[in-house]
């Protein structure tokens, strides 16, 4: 599907030079447009590296593709967007000590993620897909969308969910058993934390299923009708904040250490690109004892026996516990993805985001 998509290159060109450009912008104002959270994982060198490499493959792809005929304004796009950054200054603006600012956008976060995630699973599901699609599937550009918004906004995401869940918190923290559990050594409360946020996330998700005004918002992520490392990135603003606040609660009242809650949302991060992810590979034992891709592409299976089922995003254990497990024993996949009545969800990242809000709709039901 690499070689045979004709409309890959131009658009990996427009890409990596909107990403250049972005890249340039980030150099000129780090305060409003790099994480705080994210600058110290990264020097600035390792930047500069990356950017160059970004210079070159744009030029290098985009060149190719409008001598090939392939999409030359798309093409085009690219090689305009690198340019506009290499007159902006490329990788030699001068950067001072980033001054700590109250608010800021993640477009570094963006950046970063976007490259290295494409980097990694597009090769990966290239070769082991279980059901090979174009690499621009349908949908990709609305996903897109969505993975720039959750990552631009992760600093204002992160103070909503911050500041509910401190209060909450507060409130209801019983400090006898903060007590013990801060005592745990810290791969016993990475352990716990794990089987403690998929409980309650699995609890959430189930009722984001069966009650329907919850199900408005949760619609929009299951209407992606191809699964893949980039589909994950399909969830409703709304049901982010909610989904994080939940599962941090039980990690804050519990007394978590900030190492090991830390090491949770590495491992979230990484797990919910990877359950989405379009790798047809069988693992055997281990999908009982970890939530794998065939596992939770059950869970987005367009069929009637699998919309209340496999809730967890960890440990298929807690589906177990629920009595919400089922995976298939001869190693099959799900035929179809996506809401069972398609035309309930909307195409489009505004209109799935206005969907919920929609009361004259007809909504299709997921109420037990």
């Amino acid at each position: 599907m690499l070689s045979t998509d004709r409309r890959l290159l131009p658009h990996a060109a427009a890409w990596f030079g909107v990403l250049c450009l972005l890249a340039v912008l980030c150099f000129h104002y780090p305060e409003v447009l790099t994480s705080q959270e994210f600058r110290s994982v990264y020097t600035s060198d390792f930047a500069r590296g990356l950017l160059l490499f970004g210079f070159v493959a744009t030029f290098l792809v985009g060149t190719v593709a409008i001598l090939a005929g392939q999409r030359r304004r798309i093409a085009l796009i690219g090689l305009v967007a690198a340019s506009l950054a290499v007159f902006l200054g490329g990788a030699a603006v001068p950067m001072d000590k980033v001054a700590a600012t109250p608010y800021s956008l993640g477009v570094d976060w963006f950046i970063l993620s976007l490259f290295f995630s494409a980097v990694v699973f597009i090769p990966l599901e290239h070769y082991l897909a279980h059901r090979p699609h174009a690499i621009l599937r349908a949908g990709w550009r609305t996903d897109v969308c969505y993975f720039f918004l959750s990552h631009v906004l992760v600093q204002f995401i992160l103070i909503v969910v911050t500041t509910t869940t401190t209060t909450v918190a507060a409130a209801i923290a019983i400090d006898p058993v903060k007590e013990v559990v801060i005592g745990f050594p810290l791969w016993a409360q990475f352990l716990l934390a794990v089987f403690a946020a998929d409980l309650a996330q699995a609890t959430l998700h189930r009722a984001y299923h069966r009650i329907k005004t919850l199900w408005r918002f949760h619609a929009v992520h299951h209407s992606s009708r191809d699964l893949d490392w980039l589909a994950g990135s399909r969830v409703h603003l709304v049901e982010t904040v909610l989904t994080r606040s939940i599962v941090l609660l039980p990690l804050m009242v519990l007394g978590f250490s900030t190492a090991a809650i830390n090491a949770y949302v590495i491992l979230v991060g990484l797990q919910a690109v990877v359950a989405h992810a379009n790798i047809g590979v069988r693992f055997g034992w281990l999908e009982y004892l970890v939530v794998l891709p065939r596992y939770h592409h059950w869970h987005h299976a367009r069929h009637v026996d699998y919309w209340d089922r496999n809730y967890a995003i960890h440990l298929p254990i807690v589906d177990m516990l629920m009595g919400s497990f089922k995976l298939p024993r001869d190693g099959s996949w799900p035929q179809e993805y996506g809401v069972l009545k398609l035309e309930t969800v909307p195409r489009g990242l505004v209109a799935q985001t206005l969907m919920p809000f929609r009361g004259d709709r007809e909504y299709e039901e997921h109420v037990a």
